[in-house]
């Protein structure tokens, strides 16, 4: 079966010929036609399918247990996450990378590959009176964890350097 993604479209709204772009949301790459004159978009409907179940499955929280086995621990990952992960990248029997993120979190990494590397950046701005007062930037690089590092701000001026090895 031909994908309709590979024949030429037109705009519904200015009937100018729509080019083929990928939009990046949450580490999915959607295909999607563009309109450079009035900027209407349109999302592959497969993509936006996976795309809504990564999205449902992100906001669902699972309870799981944790057991003893052998030396280690065991924690069970539901059958819903790994039947997406095998849909995404018949990636089951492969190894995963665990880290430690923050206090009380753990993460999986699939993507577990030589090359594989984590890049985090997290922001948080305090605001009064419609105005930035106090600004938190925090980097983490698993490739490079030496340079992971936060910066705070204060009304747009740099107050404070801190090291995540420090911490």
């Amino acid at each position: 079966m031909t994908d309709i993604f590979n024949n030429p479209i037109l705009c519904k709204n200015c009937n100018k010929l729509m080019r083929q772009v990928l939009i990046s949301r949450n580490g999915f790459n959607l295909r999607a036609l563009k309109c450079e004159k009035c900027g209407e978009v349109i999302v592959h409907p497969i993509d936006k399918q996976e795309y809504e179940n990564f999205m449902r499955l992100k906001n669902k929280e699972f309870e799981v247990k944790m057991r003893m086995v052998g030396n280690s621990y065991a924690v069970s990952i539901p059958r819903e996450i790994v039947n997406f992960m095998q849909e995404q990248e018949k990636m089951i029997d492969n190894m995963v990378k665990l880290s430690f993120d923050d206090m009380g979190k753990v993460s999986l990494n699939f993507h577990s590959g030589e090359n594989s590397r984590v890049i985090k950046s997290k922001s948080i701005r305090i605001v009064k009176n419609n105005k930035p007062v106090l600004e938190a930037r925090q980097f983490y690089d698993s490739a490079h964890p030496e340079r992971s590092q936060t910066k705070v701000f204060k009304a747009g001026n740099k107050v404070k350097v801190e090291d995540e090895d420090e911490r």
